[in-house]
């Protein structure tokens, strides 16, 4: 069974751990044990991803849109879009610079990422995280 479900939030910073506990709500919800690394990888992703929409989004934005779809394999295919049309874009990082790795992560957790443009109305930044855990390393 394919479960989706979607909310928005306002653009602020409290919002990045709202974003997390509702797609941890959810992900418990739908019968995702609290300890299996699939949810802790997409809960670690919707954070990165939010806290993207809330740090890098336009100045009049005023609210982003966080979807979680559980997939039937157990996978998690999660979405973040915002009005901004800038797509964020991998880049290195010193080790002095205290911001910037979350592309990383989600580079490293996720089976594939992207970014779809929604037109005039922005972008939606995805991530697929596998059920499967990841081999260490």
């Amino acid at each position: 069974m394919v479960r989706r479900n979607s909310f928005r939030l306002p653009r602020h910073p409290a919002s990045v751990g709202l974003a997390r506990r509702r797609v941890r709500d959810h992900l418990s919800d739908w019968g995702h044990r609290p300890d299996d690394t699939a949810v802790a990888d997409v809960v670690l992703l919707v954070s990165e991803l939010a806290t993207n929409a809330v740090r890098h989004g336009m100045v009049l934005d005023r609210e982003f849109e966080v979807a979680v779809t559980a997939l039937a394999d157990g996978s998690c295919f999660i979405e973040v879009s915002d009005e901004d049309f800038a797509e964020p874009r991998l880049r290195p990082v010193t080790e002095g610079e205290e911001t910037g790795r979350g592309l990383l992560l989600v580079e490293n957790i996720a089976v594939a990422w992207g970014v779809w443009s929604r037109g005039r109305y922005g972008k939606t930044v995805w991530a697929l995280v596998s059920a499967v855990p990841r081999p260490p390393g």
